[in-house]
């Protein structure tokens, strides 16, 4: 997986901006269904690409939960198949609760 997580002039009118690059990764075929058919694509070749800003501490939230899933649940995953995990789970969300979702109520506090 093509993962690069720098800082340079660009991100820092950011502030603690970490630029997270995911995409083009090479893995093995499978996919976990989510609440309402919409899948994550898990571990798939994937031809497209998007880059994420993250605050410093949302990088490492996330890395921690890498190694949290490695070490005591015993799931060797990358960083971008946690993200796109998380993305199905938040439109599944979407899709069920409308209004109600979470994600609807997290973006309505920002």
């Amino acid at each position: 997986m093509s993962t690069t997580s720098t800082m340079g002039a660009s991100e820092a009118s950011l502030g603690e901006a970490q630029q997270v690059t995911l995409g083009d990764a090479t893995e093995q075929a499978g996919s976990k269904r989510g609440l309402n058919g919409h899948e994550s694509s898990g571990r798939v070749r994937h031809d497209e690409k998007i880059t994420v800003y993250v605050s410093g501490d949302e990088l490492i939230a996330l890395e921690r939960a890498r190694l949290e899933l490695r070490g005591e649940r015993g799931l060797s995953v990358d960083r971008g198949r946690i993200v796109r995990a998380a993305v199905a789970m938040a439109l599944d969300d979407l899709r069920q609760h409308g209004t109600d979702s979470q994600l609807v109520q997290r973006l309505r506090k920002k």
